[in-house]
């Protein structure tokens, strides 16, 4: 009754869960939604009898103007996870290829796979960063779709503009091009691709977001994507009728209306994550995490012990950054688990 191949679909790994403990294992914002937004959020309750709006019309008219595109440019859907799966069904099917870099979301290849696509996964580059080259040797003629994830998750690394620009001049123009912003916000690096801009010189390439980090709406599940109209049509078409609800849809709008008071949620994060990057170490992140490319589970386990949560990796360890809290927790943590 069920498809054999699905006996070998990876199953998709949370970050651990422990309410005793601070969870930096899953790249959540650890405050609350904003006031306006919990409040915007409560009224909507009132109205859960109804199904939600299909086309999600307001929020697509604010997400185009906060992104400067045409509403006919943007869809939405339950996180920008699964406008992921959406651009897979979208574009590829058996004897299709989708290529990722790897390590990178762990659902690219799942999501291939789903759809009956091969999945090909190419390794970063020694320095943890997206091997752009690499990506665009790995197109055939039978891709159909190339991930680029950036910052990438979980390295925290990103491409540069002339990298980005190099891959495109190789890619053929039938070949679709995702570019995965999920973690934008947090992103400070001068030199690099910004999707916005992206979409209005390749014709080509989609961008993604999310309100799921930087936002605080992880539990909402809403995300956003944008570019080319065809792209975006064939999004809608295989979307689940009435995916994003009513309470996301309104928090989705409150959040894009207070964004004074994210951006100096975000500004903090970003002052806690350079606490993080020299206390331990590490090569710089542009994301609201950091990557320790070691050997992890030994570490993670102590970490545990010690009240605070990582994800681990084979080849090693993510872990979010929020506030100075849960900083000072981390790093606390950190010294006794040496």
């Amino acid at each position: 009754m069920i498809r054999p191949d699905l006996e070998s679909l990876p199953a998709y790994v949370p970050g651990a869960r422990n309410e005793r403990a601070i969870k930096l294992s899953s790249n959540e914002c650890a405050e609350e939604p904003l006031p306006s937004v919990q409040e915007a959020m409560s009224r909507a309750l009132a109205t859960m009898n109804r199904y939600p709006d299909m086309g999600a019309v307001e929020l697509r008219a604010a997400l185009a103007r906060h992104l400067g595109v045409d509403e006919a440019q943007v869809a939405v859907g339950t996180g920008s996870s699964a406008l992921c799966q959406q651009l897979v069904t979208a574009a590829a099917g058996p004897g299709d290829e989708v290529v990722f870099p790897w390590r990178s979301f762990e659902a690219y290849p799942i999501f291939a796979q789903i759809a009956g696509a091969t999945p090909v996964a190419v390794p970063l580059t020694a320095d943890h960063r997206v091997d752009l080259p690499a990506l665009a040797a790995a197109v055939t003629q039978d891709t159909k779709l190339v991930f680029v994830c950036n910052p990438n998750n979980p390295t925290s690394t990103t491409v540069t503009d002339a990298e980005f620009a190099a891959f495109m001049a190789s890619v053929p123009e039938d070949v679709l091009v995702a570019l995965d912003e999920a973690y934008f916000e947090y992103n400070r690096a001068a030199d690099t691709p910004v999707a916005t801009d992206v979409i209005t010189r390749y014709p080509n390439v989609v961008g993604l977001r999310t309100f799921s980090k930087a936002y605080g709406l992880a539990g909402a599940r809403v995300g956003y994507a944008f570019g080319p109209r065809a792209i975006i049509e064939a999004l809608n078409k295989v979307a689940v009728p009435f995916s994003v609800s009513s309470v996301a849809q309104v928090a989705a709008l409150a959040s894009l209306d207070a964004q004074d008071e994210l951006h100096a949620r975000v500004d903090a994060t970003v002052a806690e994550r350079s606490r993080v990057v020299e206390k331990l170490g590490l090569s710089e992140s542009q994301a609201n995490f950091v990557w320790l490319p070691r050997e992890g589970q030994d570490l993670a386990d102590r970490l545990a012990a010690e009240g605070v949560l990582v994800r681990v990796f084979p080849e090693g360890i993510r872990v979010t950054v929020t506030n100075a809290e849960e900083t000072d927790a981390l790093l606390e943590a950190w010294d006794r688990a040496q």
